[in-house]
């Protein structure tokens, strides 16, 4: 095969993935600027629809914009927790950002001037947001990869956001990434270890030729084919 990739290289990516984490809790230590160009570049390498490149980074280095984006995080928590009713108290319980503690800390929005971009989007709008979200996963597994924690903040009003770090009009926020140095990688996603949630189970999820096409005990039917 061209370009054939060894079983240690293919185990490799399969490990990084399965070791990916959201983590939230970071200790003391700044990101090699060397390492972070790597990890930049791999988000830079995401596919995206139209070759259209959506995604910008902020790179946040004002201690007082860093604290602008705690304010911002912290109000929106409270917001969240009142949406989830009887839920909202468990939720407040959980440690839902790094921000603070992080060696590192990017914003990650879309660009203006998108709906200029009409391939892949026309009847698809939102694959300019799909392919930010493919950098910043790039992101993820090579933040993993070399040793790295990263979290995914999505706690903010994207126009209080936008405003503070003063988007041209059109661009949107789309996460507040948090980086930096870990004691220990989670064993399993945080909230599944704080049983906030579950991960499903693949074969509920995968279907045959049409959504409700199902197996004869009711089950979505196997992935084995």
């Amino acid at each position: 095969m061209p370009a054939a990739f060894t079983q240690a290289d293919i185990d490799a990516v399969y490990r990084v993935i399965a070791q990916r984490r959201d983590v939230r809790h970071f200790i003391p230590g700044a990101v090699d600027d060397t390492v972070l160009a790597r990890i930049l570049g791999a988000a830079h390498h995401a596919p995206s629809v139209g070759f259209m490149q959506p995604w910008r980074f902020i790179r946040v280095v004002s201690a007082g914009v860093r604290q602008a984006l705690v304010d911002l995080v912290e109000a929106e928590r409270v917001q969240t927790a009142a949406a989830l009713g009887e839920r909202g108290a468990e939720f407040m319980r959980l440690k839902v950002e790094g921000i603070r503690d992080c060696g590192e800390v990017l914003v990650v929005a879309l660009m203006d001037g998108r709906e200029s971009f009409v391939f892949g989007r026309r009847t698809m709008p939102d694959m300019d947001l799909a392919s930010v979200a493919c950098a910043i996963q790039n992101m993820w597994l090579a933040s993993r990869a070399e040793g790295l924690g990263m979290g995914w903040v999505s706690l903010f009003d994207p126009a209080q956001l936008a405003s503070l770090l003063e988007m041209p009009a059109g661009a949107k926020p789309v996460a507040i990434i948090c980086l930096g140095h870990v004691k220990a990688f989670y064993p399993r996603p945080m909230l599944e270890m704080e049983g906030w949630e579950q991960r499903s189970e693949l074969d509920r999820l995968v279907f045959v030729d049409r959504w409700s096409d199902t197996g004869a005990d009711g089950a979505a039917a196997s992935t084995n084919c």
